[in-house]
């Protein structure tokens, strides 16, 4: 029996969904990204090489697959071209494998980078951390709806015509109110007529094959970006991205109905970190919060940009397991906490009395003076890349993720230990019957 499968972060991304998805491209026939831009990276290492993907989704390394990018992202033109360049320099694109872009997606502009970088310059140190993408600025324009899509882009009429009504503002911004210079029109035109007829090949109604495959008894599975925690709607706003993350995103982002989701898979770092500004109740700043980082290579796959570390939030894993619908997790990283003595899981914030178990206070002030409320568990010091099911796993570490399966009250489907694609250890495989 096909089955439709939703891949989410639990945290505030960088969760390692790009090798879980990976992984479970094995088993689907169309990987289908369904929200964000080039401001989150996948990293995948398949026999020893390490890829980064920014919107292509991760099964392109699977040869017979369908790989699409949805309505629900924001496409930087000229990003995927070199991706797909790349890809296919390496020969690592499929000769059987197809992408399909969404003819709806909306086109990321060279005035939506500029506004970007104004606008957090002119932020000072209040500024949220954005990648300076022009993902904020494109979702803007969307919502507004003057954006470009590829089909917009695809008719050089109205292609024309939106330009040179987008620049007109656009640039009134940048000189008036950012005091920049403003973009040329031309420029853009020409550059964008060349995206244009390299990607044409691959632009087409998406939510048409997604939903024939379904139809066909196909396996889909579905890429979310980011994390829940930085969902525009439940993260920790306004440090948040400007799209939904949530599973239910995965539906209005791709074009198919609720209906035909059959389970959410949430990928959740057994430790947490998080990339840019905001309140995290969990940080460490002394010696094991710098150990974390060094041995769990905690780096931005898009900005390069030193991750911020911390004990595992459980706060933050029930609150993505209500509003996503998770049914199952994967815990990745697991092998990183190796040698540490004692580990430590936040199960509460703790704020003049009060104490928050079940979901983050949405007024930022007050998370950014909780305290943790910590159980304290036994660390282990052996090897546990080796391990290939959960008894293998040394005692302490095998604790470790029964008790996080106990505090967030859904079951480990899948544990990485290690970043290989074969150092996992599968439980259960959310596409079988």
């Amino acid at each position: 029996m096909a089955k439709a499968v939703v891949i989410v972060g639990t945290q505030w991304g960088d969760e390692g969904k790009g090798k879980i998805v990976d992984l479970y491209a094995e088993d689907a026939d169309v990987i289908a990204r369904f929200q964000g831009g080039n401001n989150a990276g996948h990293t995948l290492v398949v026999k020893g090489e390490q890829t980064i993907l920014h919107l292509i989704p991760s099964g392109i390394l699977h040869n017979n697959k369908i790989c699409i990018v949805g309505n629900g992202v924001v496409v930087d033109p000229k990003v995927i071209i070199q991706e797909i360049d790349d890809l296919k320099s390496r020969n690592l694109f499929p000769p059987n494998t197809n992408l399909f872009i969404s003819e709806t997606a909306h086109i990321i502009m060279p005035y939506h980078r500029r506004l970007d970088s104004a606008r957090e310059s002119r932020k000072g140190h209040k500024k949220i951390g954005t990648t300076g993408r022009g993902i904020g600025p494109c979702y803007e324009d969307k919502v507004a709806r003057v954006g470009i899509r590829f089909c917009d882009l695809l008719d050089d009429k109205i292609f024309r015509e939106k330009l040179n009504r987008n620049v007109e503002e656009k640039n009134f911004f940048l000189t008036e109110y950012f005091k920049e210079e403003p973009v040329d029109e031309q420029t853009i035109y020409n550059e964008y007529r060349i995206y244009a007829d390299r990607l044409k090949q691959y632009v087409t109604d998406t939510s048409i094959i997604i939903a024939k495959e379904i139809t066909n008894g196909k396996n889909i599975l579905f890429e979310g970006a980011q994390g829940c925690h930085l969902d525009i709607e439940h993260g920790t706003f306004p440090f948040v991205t400007s799209s939904s993350t949530v599973a239910g995103n995965a539906c209005c982002g791709s074009g198919v109905g609720p209906t035909e989701i059959d389970s959410v898979i949430g990928i959740c770092k057994a430790y947490t970190t998080r990339v840019g500004e905001g309140p995290f109740v969990t940080e460490l700043t002394d010696d094991i919060g710098n150990r974390i980082q060094e041995v769990g290579k905690e780096f931005g796959a898009t900005t390069g940009r030193k991750r911020r570390c911390g004990w595992l939030d459980i706060v933050l894993v029930r609150q993505s397991v209500r509003v996503s619908g998770i049914t199952g997790i994967a815990m990745t990283k697991l092998d990183v906490l190796t040698g540490i003595e004692t580990l430590k899981i936040c199960v509460g914030y703790k704020i003049d009395g009060k104490e928050f178990t079940e979901s983050v206070p949405s007024n930022l002030q007050i998370v950014a003076q909780c305290q943790p409320v910590y159980e304290e568990m036994d660390g282990w010091t052996e090897d546990i890349s080796k391990a290939r099911n959960i008894q293998e796993l040394p005692t302490n570490a095998r604790k470790y993720v029964e008790r996080m399966e106990e505090l967030a009250g859904v079951k480990v489907f899948l544990v990485s230990v290690g970043a290989g694609r074969d150092e996992t250890i599968i439980v259960e495989n959310p596409f079988a019957d």
